[in-house]
């Protein structure tokens, strides 16, 4: 299982048979520190067009939407589509993060909230720049992935592992300015904060 399709399609299939699990397991975080760094880098005079990358059964399409915005999910796992949509009432995109085919400039931000470490490092770079591509001028993409140094197999689910340096530097390759990042949970000593949170900005 070292092909990327091999790793995409082991990661989903494993979603697919968790769903139900993984929804009663993440309905109720808190992740109101990630979507008030995201939404306080764009404009808050309007309703915005915002992708939910990684949507899952749509907890936070939900809330986007009752803000006001335009938000639309993208997952690979069908059952999360189904979840999101019927959760959200938003509309769902169901493509896998290493086969996307989005339109040119048609986000204001894309929400990459616990998604893009499931990119594989080969696959990484041309995901990030289709990410760029999606976005508006000025755009802002928001990712928070849990941190490390490496990639590999937990159970059933691939996972790339990067530091704040690296993540940097592939979001500069991409096109994008970091313009804020911190380590959750918040209050901790680093060492026990095992989240990166980066907002970076389209140049």
């Amino acid at each position: 299982m070292n092909s990327t399709h091999d790793k995409e399609n082991t990661t989903i299939a494993h979603y697919e048979a968790s769903a139900e699990a993984f929804w009663d397991g993440t309905k109720g975080h808190d992740v109101s520190q990630n979507i008030s760094a995201f939404l306080s880098a764009l404009p808050s005079n309007k309703a915005l067009d915002i992708l939910d990358f990684g949507c899952g059964p749509g907890r936070d399409l939900k809330y986007f939407k009752s803000l006001g915005h335009r938000p639309v999910g993208l997952d690979g796992c069908a059952t999360f589509c189904r979840m999101a949509e019927a959760h959200s009432a938003c509309p769902t995109l169901q493509q896998t993060f290493c086969q996307l085919n989005l339109e040119a400039h048609s986000f204001d931000g894309v929400f990459a909230n616990a998604s893009l470490f499931h990119v594989p490092s080969e696959q990484l770079p041309s995901v990030l720049k289709k990410l760029h591509r999606c976005l508006r001028e000025g755009g802002i993409l928001f990712s928070s992935n849990p941190r490390g140094d490496g990639e590999g197999w937990q159970g059933q689910r691939y996972g790339n592992y990067m530091q704040f340096e690296t993540s940097r530097e592939l979001l500069m390759q991409a096109g994008f300015e970091v313009i804020q990042h911190y380590y959750r949970p918040t209050g901790q000593v680093i060492e026990q904060q095992p989240w990166l949170a980066i907002v970076s900005r389209r140049r």
